[in-house]
């Protein structure tokens, strides 16, 4: 009988997983002896994330991502460890294009996203990077998808991310001069390259821009959550 095969995927996201109740149990935890434990548990977690050949900030030794981890470790409910929320925007015009900006970064193609600021709404997250990264004013139509990030294997850092599917009401195409290198409208049948993730959001975005009726899109629970394709 053939062995199933772990991913690399799936190391990273029991990794993250261990370490972040490790890093919440010494956020919360006074006694030596949990500690300890905890300690240990972050150390597997460290073992784990090196086996799958991951670096995350260029820190590949586990002893270093220990260290790092421990760098975030706070105190009661600072200390206790979440996912980071990053917000998109699905952004169509009228003639059912789709707005993309080319990372400055990695140069791969993607709708216009940024991580989730204080004092804003998601929604107005959404309005806000659009308008940064592409000089396009919008209006917020609906929110159409709620993914994990790790789960569906498209970042390496813990995170949710919120899609909205946004409508151009004006504004005129200029690249930010830091985030992205280039700004356009493309058609589906036209779509540059490289572009990160098509075929997770592609069919979703493009029915959303044309206006079809759809639920918004989530990762369905399983039971247990850490074997892969099964489901509730």
């Amino acid at each position: 009988m053939e062995e199933a095969r772990v991913s690399e995927a799936q190391l990273l996201r029991w990794s993250e997983a261990l370490a972040g109740i490790a890093r919440t149990g010494l956020g919360f935890t006074e006694n030596l002896y949990e500690r300890e434990r905890f300690e240990e548990v972050l150390a597997v977690a460290a073992d784990i994330r090196h086996a799958a050949g991951v670096e995350l900030d260029r820190v590949a030794e586990p002893e270093e991502l220990v260290a790092e981890w421990m760098k975030s470790v706070g105190k009661g409910v600072p200390g206790y460890v979440t996912p980071k929320v990053a917000v998109g925007a699905v952004v169509g015009d009228d003639q059912g294009r789709i707005l993309l900006v080319q990372r400055a970064d990695s140069g791969i193609w993607l709708y216009p996203t940024g991580w989730a600021d204080v004092g804003y709404s998601a929604s107005e997250v959404a309005v806000k990077e659009v308008r940064e990264e592409t000089g396009v004013a919008c209006e917020v139509v609906r929110l159409i998808a709620v993914l994990d990030g790790l789960r569906l294997g498209f970042t390496r850092v813990p995170l949710y991310s919120l899609v909205f599917h946004c409508r151009a009401v004006g504004g005129d195409l200029a690249a930010h001069p830091l985030e992205t290198s280039d700004v356009g409208w493309f058609a589906e049948e036209d779509l540059p390259q490289p572009l990160a993730g098509y075929s997770q959001w592609g069919e979703l975005a493009f029915a959303a821009i044309r206006g079809e009726p759809m639920e918004v899109r989530y990762d369905e629970p399983r039971t247990p959550p850490w074997r892969e394709g099964e489901r509730a």
